[in-house]
Order: C-alpha cells, then structure tokens, then sequence
C-alpha cells in the first residue's frame, strides 16, 4: 500500500537534527549539545496560570484566531518590544507553535511551481513544508557573508517564479542577527517586488548586545510581509505549543482559513499559560537570557583556545563551528564525536548543503554539562593537531 502515500510525504525526510538526535540518544555516558531547546524550567507564574485554567474549565474550542484577551496581549508586546503595530481582532493569529505557523503561511501563498528563497544554510523545517505545497526551495549561498543574507545576494535570487522569501533571524543554526541597515536595504528590495515576505522572529527576545529589529518596521513592505513568533523560546514554553502569526488583514482572512480546517484553534489551557507569559512574564526571558549570554561567552573563549573557527553568536542559543579542517564530512565528524569523545554535535549538513563542513553546537545546557562537553571536544580535536 506505500506505493499509495502522497508523493511529496514520500520524498521528504524527518529533520536531520531529530535523525542524529535519536540515533545517538540512549548511548550511555553521552554529553549531547544537540537540542534548541531552553533548559529552565517554564516559570512558575506561567504554570500556575496553566493550572487556574483547567480548574476554571477554560477546555472548550476558543475563537479560531485565538482568544482576543491573547490576541491584544500579543499587539501590546510586540508594540512595545519591537514597535509593531497589528490589529489583535484581524491581524493577528494564534497558533500551534511557530511550526504551525510556518505550515499554513506557506499552503495560503503557494501554488505548485512557485519558488521560496531560503538564506542557507538554514533550519531544516522550510523546506519540507514548501515542497508539500509543491513548491520549489532555492537556497542562496550566505557562507562568505558571515550567515547573513544581503540585498544585493536577494535581488539576484529573485526570478519570476519568486513567490516567497523567509527571512529566519536571529538565525538557528548560526546565531547571527541583522543590523538595522541590512534589514533597510532587503526591505527596499522586496518594495520593489510582488513577493511575500516571512520573517520567522522566534528567537527575538534572546539577543545579547543589541535588542532585536524586526522588519516590520518598514511599513512600504506591510502588504506582503508575515511575522512569525511565539513564547517557545523566549518563555521557556515549547511544550505548550502556543506560536503567531502578524500580517495585513487582507492576507490573514485567508490564513486564517487554513488554520480552522487544520487545527480550529490553539489549545486553550495553552493559551492561557501564554497570557500569563506576555502580560506579567516580562522578566522571564531577560533571567534566561543572562545566563545565555554567559555561557555563549564561554563557550566562545573554549572554542577559540581550541582554535576552532566560529562566528560569535548575537542571538539564539547555538554556535556553528568551523570543522572543514578536519577534512571529513560533518556527519562523518559528528559520527566519531560520539564514538570517540562520548559528546553530540548536529551535523552542519541537516542545515541545507551549505552547512557541510560545519557542527551546531547548543548552549541552552547548564554549565557543567557545557564545560563536560566542551572537554570532550578539546580532547578529540587535540587529538587529530
């Protein structure tokens, strides 16, 4: 009966990060740097909400978009934070995760044929969901501009089959930002065009020396731009599935449509949780984010006294470093990691062809299993010098 199944399902594979992760999880004494995913615990005053919610009996379908007390909690935090200003009655959505976000942005606005420029290498989850849509994935190469995509990079991309570009910063896997005159100068490129823009902004609230900019400040780009967030990372909430979406009413009805015969609504428990996180959880992600920031710093200086080559991450929670002179593919490298050294790394290829020659490394571990794994490192690499 396989011969059946969609054949889009059939050419797609699970997530290279998930494939290493379950390949290598369960080896006794492992150290794994694998996993996005923060390691505090979701604040109590969230989990006390959670609780509240169920004893109140909040378990029945909430308004397909999301319940409107979520919704204006939403359009206040991201005006406050990042000066954005959307409707929460018809501009904004609330869904299962960024993923789901990312899933129904992508089945509205693509037909079969149509092209989605992703700046590569990249989270692995674009692009299985753009080909279920029958769409086709055109990476460009940001490997000589420190993993940031230009203006000058896009506008050559862009051809007449163009119908989406996903901008994902800050960045998994390489932890890099864009400054606010890189995001002018790709918003006077997209102006010029009649293409959607998805800026996934997941992990905004987790930047170090500057606050995240998001590009919908650029109002002559409002239109045909998608914001996507959510409270996974910055609230320490991934289990509770609660993402976003931002964008122009004329765009959202249509997303929206999407979403009901998908999912109806958000889980409600959840998006009470996520009330309590963007209206009194202001604090949450600033605690996270001092200790990230402390264990990107030192991860940093082991990395460089091991004089392994690495951007210094100003967002997210990953490094991705340099391992091309090992001569060795990424997954041949992260495949003696563990066998050797007893640490697991991601290898650089789930990240799109343009990670080859590159491992992503986590910091969102506590400093005792950083400072385990990063030992095991060093001596792996001392090793083969």
């Amino acid at each position: 009966m396989e011969q059946f199944i969609n054949h889009q399902v059939k050419d797609i594979n699970i997530s290279g990060i998930r494939q290493f992760f379950n390949m290598v999880s369960g080896k006794q004494g492992l150290i794994s740097l694998t996993i996005g995913q923060p390691d505090f615990p979701t604040p109590d005053h969230v989990k006390e909400k959670a609780k509240q919610a169920i004893a109140h009996n909040y378990t029945s379908y909430t308004a397909n978009a999301g319940i409107m007390s979520l919704r204006q909690a939403i359009a206040d935090f991201v005006h406050s934070n990042y000066q954005l200003e959307y409707d929460p009655e018809k501009e904004i959505i609330v869904t299962a995760g960024a993923s789901q976000a990312i899933d129904i942005t992508l089945r509205t606005i693509l037909n079969e044929g149509d092209e989605v420029i992703l700046p590569g290498p990249v989270y692995p989850g674009y692009e299985p969901l753009i080909k279920l849509a029958k769409a086709v994935p055109v990476y460009v190469d940001t490997r000589e501009t420190n993993f940031k995509l230009s203006a000058n990079m896009l506008k050559a991309a862009i051809t007449a089959k163009t119908k989406a570009v996903i901008l994902p910063y800050p960045s998994n896997p390489t932890g890099v930002s864009l400054s606010k005159q890189e995001l002018k100068e790709i918003a006077d490129v997209m102006a010029r065009h009649n293409i959607f823009f998805i800026a996934d902004e997941i992990y905004s609230e987790l930047t170090y020396e500057q606050p995240h900019i998001s590009i919908g400040i650029y109002e002559e780009i409002r239109d045909k731009l998608i914001i996507i967030n959510g409270v996974s990372k910055s609230h320490s909430m991934t289990g509770f599935r609660i993402g976003y979406i931002l964008g122009a009413q004329w765009l959202m009805q249509h997303i929206l449509k999407v979403h009901q015969y998908n999912i109806s609504c958000a889980s409600s428990i959840s998006q009470h949780a996520a009330l309590e996180a963007l209206q009194n959880g202001e604090s949450d992600p600033k605690e996270m984010k001092k200790a990230y920031l402390d264990r990107r710093n030192y991860v940093y200086h082991r990395l460089s006294h091991m004089g392994i080559s690495c951007y210094l991450p100003d967002g997210g929670f990953y490094f991705f470093i340099d391992i091309r002179h090992l001569l060795a593919d990424s997954f041949s490298i992260a495949l003696q990691l563990v066998e050797e050294a007893g640490v697991a790394l991601v290898p650089g290829s789930a990240f799109s062809k343009y990670g080859e020659g590159y491992l992503r490394l986590s910091y969102a571990y506590d400093q005792p299993t950083l400072e385990e794994g990063l030992n095991r490192i060093e001596h792996f690499i001392s090793c083969r010098q």
